[in-house]
């Protein structure tokens, strides 16, 4: 496919066929982020087990998370600029190449000829170039009109919880028949298509023209994709900085990543729920083979380490798999019920209320609306006692989440020109890996000195600031690119 034509964002009247490639390209872009993300949750239905099998206990998880937690904070934006200068067809097809690389290494750790624990850790390093995600919300946010943008990545809502639950199912099922390593070469496999289907199908670039010649301008020397200054500039232009410290401050205290690619769900949830378990030393050995309990000599699935639902960056979500334990008392199916809720409201927040609101109300309306929303759950969960109270508050904290998390992208990619929404994207996704990265950290010392009320208190505290600043001083308006 040749590059789309004049997008929708610029103000033309394409023809008929351009309108059909631009739907065609922007419904491909869905499905590639939908396939990413269903090869993400096949690889966390067998990280636990893998993990049980190489015998690697709580500390080793905690080095895997952080280290993945750096290599994506550091790639997002080098990725981002990548995306800008080489276009949407190498960003897809390198992300897609890079996470044909970590599985194949998974699929390699979970051979007994090989060293599994190095290979596993060796898997992480992809990571740093695995950003889907943020390459469809770039495709997205240069296929459609700045009046369209807050609906057409909400619908990206949509993918994630296509991704969660075929992906889910798909990893439990192959695993608990062909083995554990199926999922992890039917992920590789999957990726090896999303990079052939990005190569051939997705455009050269999905910007516009006059973009593309103010990314080349004559006696401008061309910037490196590692150029930091050039990143970093991008905050300092006008209107940019506020909302980013927004999008930042006020997720931090009960943020949820949706869009992170690749997150590790063998994290803090994970080692606290291992520790919570009977303090006899796990009966199983590399082999999978039982020492104890079921009998000696049977061979079966080694018992994951309580394996956590999506990754959640931020104080309250990184800390739920032990309150869900501690304070609500929740066995770990009850504790994946929950969450399963949640994933449910984020779907149907994000893919539909979100892109309905953004038709009818302003960007800065509903970002005071998500920050008084933020504030409001933050008083209900400093006073709730049981988890009927959380799941009353869930849609508001659902809500809070989604409309803060694509409004504030709508609006950083409509502050900076075209040439510029993919670095833009890529900041705004090193976010979630640098709050889930001192996350568990803040969020642990925190519960064990004052409980799960400070949780609440954080919240109404920093977000009601915010709503105060913002009241006295309005995001200024959107900006037009300058295309």
């Amino acid at each position: 496919m040749r590059e789309v034509r004049a997008s929708r964002g610029q103000g033309r009247s394409p023809s008929r066929t351009g309108t059909l490639d631009l739907s065609r390209v922007m419904l491909l872009v869905y499905v590639l982020a939908a396939l990413e993300l269903a090869c993400l949750f096949m690889q966390f239905s067998v990280m636990p087990y893998l993990s049980r099998r190489l015998g690697l206990d709580s500390v080793a998880f905690g080095y895997q998370q952080t280290i993945f937690g750096v290599l994506q904070l550091l790639g997002g934006p080098v990725f981002g600029r990548f995306a800008d200068q080489r276009g949407a067809r190498a960003a897809f097809t390198l992300s897609f190449l890079a996470s044909s690389a970590l599985y194949l290494l998974l699929a390699a750790a979970c051979s007994p000829a090989l060293p599994g624990v190095p290979l596993l850790f060796a898997s992480r390093l992809p990571g740093a170039l695995m950003h889907t995600l943020p390459a469809a919300q770039m495709a997205i946010t240069d296929l459609s009109a700045p009046e369209e943008r807050p609906a057409a990545l909400g619908r990206l809502g949509l993918c994630f919880g296509v991704g969660v639950i075929f992906g889910s199912l798909l990893g439990g099922t192959l695993s608990s028949t062909c083995g554990i390593q199926c999922p992890v070469i039917v992920a590789f496999v999957v990726s090896l298509l999303g990079a052939v289907l990005s190569l051939t199908c997705i455009p050269t670039s999905t910007k516009g023209a006059s973009a593309r010649a103010q990314a080349a301008l004559p006696g401008k020397p061309k910037a490196s994709v590692f150029d930091l200054k050039a990143i970093t500039c991008l905050l300092l232009q006008p209107g940019v900085l506020p909302v980013f410290l927004v999008k930042v401050i006020c997720g931090f205290p009960s943020a949820v990543a949706w869009g992170g690619p690749a997150r590790d769900n063998l994290g803090e949830g994970s080692r606290w729920s291992s520790l919570s378990r009977s303090p006899r030393p796990s009966p199983w050995h590399r082999d999978g083979h039982l020492t104890g309990g079921a009998g000696v000599g049977t061979t079966a699935q080694p018992r994951p380490l309580n394996p956590d639902p999506p990754p959640r960056p931020g104080l309250f979500m990184v800390m739920f798999s032990l309150i869900s334990m501690d304070f609500f008392q929740l066995e770990a199916a009850q504790a994946g019920y929950l969450m399963s809720f949640f994933g449910v409201l984020q779907m149907v927040f994000q893919g539909l209320v979100i892109g309905w609101l953004s038709s009818r109300f302003s960007e800065g309306a509903l970002l005071r609306a998500s920050v008084l929303a933020f504030s409001v759950v933050g008083l209900a969960m400093a006073l709730m006692a049981n988890v009927f109270h959380l799941c009353l508050l869930m849609p508001g904290l659902v809500f809070s989440l989604c409309a803060l998390n694509v409004v504030t992208d709508s609006m950083l990619t409509n502050a900076v020109s075209a040439s510029d929404t993919g670095t833009m994207l890529g900041l705004c996704a090193s976010v979630q890996p640098l709050t889930r990265t001192l996350g568990p950290t803040l969020g642990g010392l925190l519960y064990h000195r004052f409980g799960v009320p400070v949780f609440g208190h954080v919240q109404l505290a920093v977000n009601f600031l915010v709503l105060l600043v913002l009241w006295r001083q309005p995001v200024p308006p959107k900006m037009d690119k300058a295309w």
